[in-house]
Parts: C-alpha cells; structure tokens; sequence
C-alpha cells in the first residue's frame, strides 16, 4: 500500500467551464509565426470535434523585421486581450510556440483579464509564461497542452485525444501519464501543479510579477533541443535562486532532442535528488511525439512508486467544471 501524499501546498486557482458542442474557439499565436497550412489542419480538427474556431485578426501575421515573431508585440497581445474578454469567446487555443511570449505579456491588462474570469487556455512551450502569468496575476487555472499549429497535434491521435476529452469530459482524465512514466525518485506527495517549459522557468526568474517561490507545489519541467549542460544550467539557476525550496515533486515530461536519455536522466537525477521529494520521469507532456494535456494550478497527488509499478498524476478535481 502506497504512503499517503506528503504536503497540502498553495490554494488551487479558478477553473473554467468545460466545452460543449458549437463553442467559440480563439485561435492566437501570442510568439512565433505559424505556416498558414498548419493552421487550416488544425481549424479542420477542432471543427470536427463540433466546435467553432476562429483566427484572431493578427495570428497568422509575421513580423516585418523580426520574422521569429508572429507580428508586433502590441498585435499578439492585443489578440489575447480582445480573445479573452469578448464574453462571445469560449476558449482560448494558441497556434504554436517558438519565442514572443515574454515580449508581451507586460503588455496585457490584467486587471480586464481577472474581471473576465477563466476560460480554458491551451498550449506549452514558449506559452510557459502565460500559464505562469495566468496562474499568478489572475488567478486562472489553465492547460498545459498541444497547439492548434503544432505538428504533434496535427499528426498524432492520442494528443488529440487527450486533449478533446479535457475539454469536453474532465473528469474521466484525472489520472495522468503514458505508459514511459516511470519513478527517478520514489516517493508519494500532494500539491498544486505549476510549470511547463525549463528554459522558460528560468528565464521568467526576476522578471515583473514572476513566481519567487514553488513550496508546497508539483513541478512540471520539460523541454527540447537543449543540450544537458544546458538542463543542469536552468535547474542549477532555479536552485540557487530558491524558486525549488519546498516544492513537494518534480514531474518531467519529454525532452525531444536534448541528447542522449541517459545523459538528460544523469542531470535530473544529480540536481533533483537532492530535493528530497518524489520525481517522476517521462510522463508524456511537452515536445514529444504523444503530448497529454495536463491541468495547471490544481491540486494533485504524485505516485512514484519504489517497486516499478506505474508512476502518475492524479489530479483532484477535473481540469474544467
């Protein structure tokens, strides 16, 4: 019989309503530039799921200068803004990743935001600091999951699969991981998910309403194409800096293209274990081929079992009401 979970954590934020049929769907691209048949495969997708997608008025844009981003700042904030408090909208999908976000989200009102109240915001990646501005300037859960644009979601079933039936039926998606997930660190705890993209997280340290302090929380880290010395740098900056003091686990995703497994594994297990707090390997979300879809800012208990048996995330209560 398992141990029963370690810590109780911070209070989970608010959730949004779950999605049904005919919904209104936004479709933003708050950091790179996506190629236009990409985003039309992802719009038939969404359509097929009974729902109502539509582009934001600058989501297809490229900056004129500086072709990484998906237009001006000013634009890609203002398409999140006007997505988020037109009362029409149900949802909110960003179309991919790449680089922008940290460039615009001073640039949002978050006052607005918070008056608007949730709604379901999906993505990962470069997205990273949104999930963490939503999380600790307005108070919103929301969902670390594919992209409308992203190849993975394009291409590969079980993502879209996870990803549909958080939106439309949360409650029979509350225990988490693919069948890689597996124990670095055994061990049984609780707390409120929070995370997404390593290199983000250390980036987001010391910026303007950045989180100073993870205690009491589960950690989700992934990332791709960053070589191990790199990972031992981003989980070495967020050691020192004490944003890990009190983190009650660690939670790893895929990390597509950083190397050799056993050398990333090497980095997790040197910097990680000495936390002292269960950390579980591989469970399936972020760049990899088969991405889940994983609630952020709820309570949840992470099983890292010490006999081999399968490591998950459970979260308490559904994604969406």
């Amino acid at each position: 019989m398992s141990a029963p979970p370690t810590g109780t954590g911070p209070a989970p934020l608010a959730r949004a309503a779950r999605l049904r049929p005919g919904a209104r769907v936004a479709i933003v691209s708050p950091s790179g530039p996506v190629p236009a048949e990409r985003m039309d495969a992802g719009l038939d997708i969404l359509r097929g799921w009974g729902l109502d997608p539509f582009v934001a008025p600058h989501a297809r844009d490229v900056h004129p200068e500086l072709r990484y981003l998906a237009g001006t700042d000013e634009h890609r904030a203002q398409d999140l803004q006007e997505a988020w408090c037109d009362p029409s909208v149900d949802a909110i999908l960003c179309a991919r990743g790449g680089y922008g976000a940290h460039r615009m989200v001073d640039l949002l009102d978050w006052t607005a935001i918070r008056a608007a109240g949730p709604k379901p915001f999906v993505g990962y990646s470069d997205v990273t600091v949104l999930h963490e501005a939503f999380a600790l300037r307005a108070g919103f859960s929301t969902l670390l999951g594919p992209m409308a644009g992203a190849e993975t979601f394009l291409k590969d079933a079980a993502t879209q699969d996870a990803l549909r039936t958080t939106l439309f039926a949360p409650e029979s998606v509350r225990t988490l991981g693919l069948e890689t997930a597996a124990s670095l660190v055994p061990g049984r705890s609780r707390g409120v998910t929070f995370g997404g993209c390593l290199s983000l997280l250390a980036a987001d340290l010391g910026t303007p309403g950045a989180r100073t302090s993870g205690r009491g929380g589960l950690l989700l880290i992934e990332d791709v194409t960053e070589d191990p010395y790199r990972i031992d740098g981003f989980l070495t900056h967020l050691l020192r800096s004490g944003a890990l003091d009190g983190v009650a686990g660690v939670v790893c995703g895929s990390w597509e293209s950083c190397g050799p497994y056993d050398r990333v594994r090497a980095v997790l297990a040197d910097r990680l274990g000495a936390l002292g707090v269960p950390v579980v390997e591989e469970l399936g979300f972020g760049h990899g081929p088969t991405t889940i879809t994983v609630p952020l800012g709820l309570p949840a208990v992470l099983d890292a079992p010490s006999d081999g048996g399968p490591a998950t995330l459970t979260v308490e209560v559904p994604a969406l009401i």
